[in-house]
């Protein structure tokens, strides 16, 4: 067989059923026939969050892959794979390339020098007789140790080239291979949090990756030791559950702040423990406090922080190691309730600040109303909610309540505008029975608004709601002589009218009476199959602090 058709047999033995692709690359064409569905979009960038989004919602159990040409395809791909790496996801990116003869002409786009930096592994496949063995290295490398993103490039004449047909029958994927802890640091680890007055347990998407959270529930119920989660960690520990301090990124809850502070031990589980604007600060080592984190990927460890111990190791095996060792011992120093109470009522009253802006009557409406109304519109349980970068990000996050794993998809160590409706597209392709709502700005819809056609065409029933306020919000602190001389912030369109040009059910909300009937009729289109957007006129509202 030719080289492209290897390689789509070895993607259809690998359990592939789509392909996020935009032409022209020969891939496209031996993949569709033989039954993995080609989904195109309309940027590169978009149909690589789709992959990213599928991949996250499938925790990695099936793994996205994406196929682009080569030169501009590759160019325009790179924004997408940058943002798969900030976050760790691991997907597959396989671009088109020039023959191998013509490897070194000036200005020939090079994929390995240009990907480097943002991929857990870049190549080329430069022969075809290699084409099984580097495929099965990229699922390897996939599915074991620290996530990212693969790309290899496909030389155009390899895939054209004539491959062995009993070398490709004979491909067997690759394992996952996951390891436990050191049992002599799982016995520190143990005895330091049964000596803690108050841990609190900080939880990252390892959690998720790992399948833990039923894991992670015992040990702070063992422990009654409160826990919240990263940014990309949230839905890893049920929202609703009463240890649950909530959500913490670039904003937080109050009681995530009050509990950090308070803590005497705070256990970093399936966490990077990283800095920066969309990490929430931990208390800095003072003698005092403990920090243990288990994470794994070695190169973790003591990142950004000073540890006092560590565990290295898949999380759901190690906290297993962790349960084993407490044995019942932890759970005899507490369970009267005291923590619990704490918690729920640093929550209430928190909300109590913020009520009158989740209740507020006002028009233009208020983005937090929104947030609000969407709540009690849906059912956690059966929903998946992502969100964009900037403000819908920030108001969202610490107000929905995350119920299920892999209900909220939290993104954003690196903040593209627009990636939250790729990742909502990917995430309906791998659950076509949840409800999967986008919330986004009229500043990232711009970005990517075009894409609403390849949620017609492909019938990938997401629910879009923007938050059109008519600017870029939070910007004019940085730019007022161009905000108040030249309105360089300021934004206009009718968003609804675009998407119902490209075919979707699309309403226009300028009214709160009409808000929690249209997302109500939003949600029953997505259901037939229809993507739905509902433009809502927001006012401008600060971002949110505890």
């Amino acid at each position: 067989m030719l080289g492209n058709a290897a390689i789509a047999r070895i993607l259809q033995k690998e359990g592939v059923e789509y392909l996020f692709c935009f032409p022209a690359n020969g891939l496209i064409e031996s993949c569709a026939t033989i039954g993995i569905r080609p989904i195109l979009a309309r940027t590169e960038r978009t149909l690589i969050n789709m992959t990213d989004g599928y991949t996250r919602v499938h925790n990695a159990q099936k793994l996205g892959v994406c196929v682009v040409q080569g030169g501009p395809g590759a160019e325009n791909g790179y924004a997408g794979v940058a943002q798969a790496a900030s976050d760790s996801t691991p997907i597959l990116l396989l671009t088109g390339g020039p023959a191998r003869q013509r490897r070194g002409i000036p200005y020939t786009f090079p994929v390995a020098d240009a990907y480097r930096g943002v991929t857990k592994c870049v190549d080329e496949i430069n022969s075809p007789e290699r084409i099984p063995g580097m495929l099965y290295r990229a699922f390897s490398a996939l599915r074991n140790g620290r996530r990212g993103p693969i790309v290899l490039e496909v030389p155009g004449d390899v895939g054209t080239a004539e491959v062995s047909d009993a070398a490709v029958e004979a491909y067997r994927g690759p394992c996952t291979h996951r390891s436990m802890a050191a049992p002599s640091d799982v016995e520190a680890v143990a005895s330091a949090l049964h000596q803690a007055r108050l841990p609190v347990i900080h939880a990252g998407q390892g959690v998720l990756y790992a399948r833990a959270t039923d894991e992670l529930r015992a040990l702070a119920e063992m422990l009654e030791a409160p826990v919240m989660t990263t940014m990309n960690g949230k839905s890893a520990f049920p929202e609703n559950h009463p240890l649950a301090l909530g959500a913490a990124g670039h904003t937080a809850t109050a009681a995530v702040d009050a509990f950090l502070k308070k803590s005497d031990l705070i256990f970093g589980v399936g966490a990077s423990l990283s800095k920066g604007g969309f990490s929430w600060p931990l208390p800095e080592a003072d003698g005092k406090r403990t920090l243990i984190q288990l994470t794994a990927d070695e190169r973790d460890v003591g990142k950004e922080y000073v540890v006092d111990l560590a565990l290295i190791g898949d999380a759901q095996l190690v906290l297993q190691q962790v349960l084993e060792q407490l044995g019942g011992s932890a759970s005899l120093r507490r369970k009267n309730g005291e923590t619990q109470r704490e918690i729920a009522a640093e929550r209430e009253a928190w909300l109590e600040r913020w009520r009158p802006r989740l209740t507020s009557d006002e028009e233009p409406i208020n983005p937090y109303r929104v947030i609000w109304e969407l709540m009690h519109a849906t059912d956690p349980a059966t929903t998946i909610v992502t969100h964009d970068s900037g403000s819908p990000r920030d108001q969202l996050l610490p107000f929905y309540s995350a119920t299920t794993p892999r209900g909220y998809v939290g993104w954003g160590k690196s903040t593209q505008l627009g990636t939250g409706y790729g990742l909502a597209l990917g995430a309906k392709l791998a659950r076509p029975d949840r409800l999967v709502v986008n919330v986004m700005g009229d500043t990232a819809f711009g970005m990517v608004g075009m894409d609403v056609e390849t949620a017609v065409r492909e019938r990938i029933g997401v629910l879009t709601i923007i938050l059109n306020n008519g600017c870029m919000g939070g910007y004019q602190p940085y730019m007022p002589v161009s905000t108040e001389r030249f309105h360089s912030t300021t934004f206009s369109g009718n968003y609804a009218a675009v998407a119902v040009g490209l075919g979707a059910h699309a309403e226009r909300i300028e009214r709160l009476d009409q808000l929690a009937q249209a997302i109500a009729r939003g949600a029953l289109a997505t259901r037939e199959g229809r993507p739905a957007v509902l433009e809502v006129i927001t006012a401008e509202d600060s971002i949110f602090s505890p």
